[in-house]
């Protein structure tokens, strides 16, 4: 491969990065054909870019970066499949789901929510990580909660009040 081919895909590598906010280094070495397949299209149905590539341009478009990923270049070893995502939890979702009838896909590392994560038994830590949409979702709720019991209690309020100002004019 010509050095300018090589640039170009470490180029490609390093954009890939820039562009989701996480990613998840995984094993899928010794997957057949329809594990494979299945596994290719469950990433397609979740929105994560799953790419296998050459652990030295993989960490060179990391050192191009230079955000410390330094702790996931032991990772780098044998076969590398990247999955690239802007969700954090749904690789780790689609791994541990895909491990309940395989060894494979292997969790290697992660970077996810500005954090690193190295080993498989990070997995489950990353799978009950909360989306940002999640996140919004629960503060939510949490607001509504107050405001529908006030927004009761003055509903029920205005009914006792009408009763007893009603009871008090017939009274006249």
């Amino acid at each position: 491969m010509k050095r300018e081919d090589k640039n170009a895909l470490i180029e490609s590598l390093k954009s890939a990065v820039e562009q989701y906010n996480h990613f998840y280094v995984a094993d899928i070495s010794g997957l057949n054909a329809k594990q494979t397949y299945t596994l290719r299209k469950k990433c397609f149905e979740k929105d994560i870019e799953l790419i296998v590539v050459k652990n030295t341009f993989f960490r060179k478009a990391l050192e191009r970066i230079g955000n410390g990923y330094e702790e996931l270049y032991p990772v780098l070893v044998e076969n590398s499949a990247v999955m690239f995502c802007n969700t954090a939890n749904v690789p780790a979702k689609l791994i541990k789901e895909l491990n309940q009838k395989s060894d494979k896909p292997l969790f290697k590392g992660a970077y996810a929510e500005e954090s690193i994560y190295v080993g498989q038994s990070n997995l489950e830590a990353l799978a009950s990580l909360k989306s940002k949409e999640e996140l919004i979702g629960d503060v939510i709720l949490l607001l509504q909660s107050p405001m529908k019991t006030v927004l009761g209690q003055l509903e029920s309020g205005k009914n006792l009040l009408g009763g007893l100002v009603k009871t008090l004019s017939e009274r006249e």
